[in-house]
């Protein structure tokens, strides 16, 4: 291939992009950020660089980020075993500790350090700031093996109650990038886990975000999880429960599903599963006519 040949392909690229940069200057997009990408170097460079070009044509992304492998091998590290009850971790005082110590205190900070390192204006913020997210105990009840139901202590997890955007609309106007660590606020001054995917649902929710994006280690639903050719490309409300009958939705994607399904129904645009092992994948999904995830729409 010539250089001129070259040329012509990558602006072919950006002339495809243009109708969708068009579309979503000033909407607000928000963006879990968990997963594989979370922990390769080249896959950390490329969800900064994305976030950046979105930012630089106009789009205002939000960062909500994860950060439970990173929690697993601190605490392994303090001697702490991690225990899990459908999917969540039991989080007693000390374990709250290393959490807030890992999700606020390192990661939050790395991230927000990679973003302004490649030119960014980036904020970091967890939960607990500006009563961003106020959560309360999470209940949890499992069914014993006489069929009598047993309430489950999670300790230190929360399930979120309100979220006060104000300092996230501050921050969007004033052109910040925020970045979120998924802590939350108890009414009597605990602190409280929360999950990243359900803290990036109802942020999106409390700013009516045209768009959310989940970044996964998984395809988007697929069809046949044997097969990667069988990617549901577009998801719509009424075809959910469908899905779950027929066996196609389950597993650790029922909680992403269920936030997505929540985020429509409160005002968000559409939600977005994407491979986040895919190099570059926020801009495959965004700015190209075929996308590369499932999108839930009404």
């Amino acid at each position: 291939m010539t250089p001129i040949e070259e040329g012509i392909g990558k602006a072919g690229v950006l002339v495809e992009a243009l109708p969708y940069i068009q579309k979503f200057a000033g909407k607000t997009v928000v963006i879990k950020y968990g997963g594989h990408a979370m922990v390769d170097p080249l896959l950390k460079e490329s969800v900064m660089l994305d976030i950046l070009l979105l930012h630089s044509v106009g789009i205002r992304p939000v960062l909500v980020h994860g950060g439970g492998p990173e929690i697993n091998s601190m605490l392994k590290k303090v001697g702490i075993e991690s225990h899990f009850i459908k999917g969540l971790r039991v989080t007693d005082a000390q374990t709250m500790e290393i959490a807030q110590m890992v999700l606020v205190g390192k990661l939050n900070t790395e991230i927000v350090a990679m973003l302004n390192r490649f030119g960014g204006k980036s904020v970091g913020l967890s939960g607990k700031d500006a009563q961003l997210l106020k959560a309360t105990k999470k209940p949890l009840k499992m069914e014993n093996s006489d069929g009598t139901m047993e309430e489950i202590d999670l300790g230190l997890v929360g399930e979120i109650q309100t979220v006060t955007p104000s300092i996230l609309n501050t921050l969007l106007e004033q052109g910040y990038i925020p970045v979120i660590s998924p802590v939350a606020s108890g009414e009597n001054g605990e602190t409280f886990n929360v999950n990243a995917d359900t803290a990036a649902g109802k942020i999106a929710e409390a700013l009516k975000a045209d768009k959310m994006l989940l970044l996964t280690d998984v395809r988007g639903i697929l069809r046949d999880v044997g097969d990667p050719g069988s990617l549901i490309s577009t998801v719509t409300r009424d075809e959910v429960d469908t899905l779950i009958e027929e066996g196609i939705l389950q597993g650790g994607m029922l909680p992403k599903v269920e936030c997505a399904v929540s985020a429509l129904e409160q005002g968000v645009g559409s939600v977005h599963i994407l491979d986040g092992r895919i190099r570059h994948a926020i801009l495959l999904e965004l700015f190209t006519d075929g996308g590369i995830g499932t999108m839930f729409k009404d």
